[in-house]
């Protein structure tokens, strides 16, 4: 049965090359998903319980916020617990480091599995670098709009208190995850090229 499948799909790759691309890119992005949606509230019950919540965070100042006097910081992590404060420097390593997690193990997948590329890793690893800084510092400025109110909504507002942080954990993530699956995956088109063997050789020798 299994042999089955994998001969079908080495079919379908062969005839729809983008579309099976697609779909394996689909597949792998839910399932590093999955892994953020476990790693994110584990992160940050292990940093809830240091001085870093208290520790604020806000960097990059750019214009005013929604009430037209406080600034508008691209990272935007003010000290105390959510909801009443923005997590502090708690929350934004909770986030940083699921992320980097995350996006390491996306890497090598999506490279080695999804589009197989046999080109540099070192130049991949470089463009794959400089994407997930720009996307980072997109969807954090992003947070800026919809952090708080997501989680004030669970936390206060319907009363769900610890859990609704974790319900809010996993909604800001998958947030996160869908702005990442829209943007990487044109850029890996890009950057995971896979050439002729005899090109390869050519360009190693």
């Amino acid at each position: 049965m299994l042999n089955k499948i994998r001969s079908k799909w080495a079919a379908f790759e062969e005839k729809h090359q983008g579309s099976a691309q697609f779909v394996m890119f689909f597949i792998l992005s839910n399932g590093v998903t999955a892994l953020q949606l476990i790693l994110m509230p584990l992160f940050r019950n292990i940093f809830n319980g240091t001085s870093l919540v208290e520790t604020s965070f806000q960097v990059l100042p750019v214009g005013t916020g929604a009430d037209g006097v406080s600034p508008f910081y691209i990272f935007d992590y003010a000290s105390g617990a959510l909801p009443e404060g923005g997590g502090g420097l708690a929350y934004f390593l909770a986030v940083q480091i699921t992320l980097a997690i995350a996006q390491i193990i996306n890497f090598f997948a999506q490279r080695n599995v999804t589009f197989k590329s046999n080109t540099s890793v070192a130049k991949a690893a470089i463009w794959y670098f400089i994407a997930y800084v720009l996307i980072t510092f997109a969807a954090a400025a992003l947070q800026g709009f919809y952090k708080a109110p997501i989680y004030h909504l669970f936390m206060e507002t319907w009363g769900m208190g610890t859990t609704g942080g974790t319900i809010a954990d996993v909604i800001t993530m998958i947030i996160n995850s869908a702005l990442s699956f829209w943007i990487f995956f044109p850029i890996f088109k890009v950057i995971f090229k896979r050439v002729p063997e005899n090109e390869t050789e050519e360009l190693t020798a």
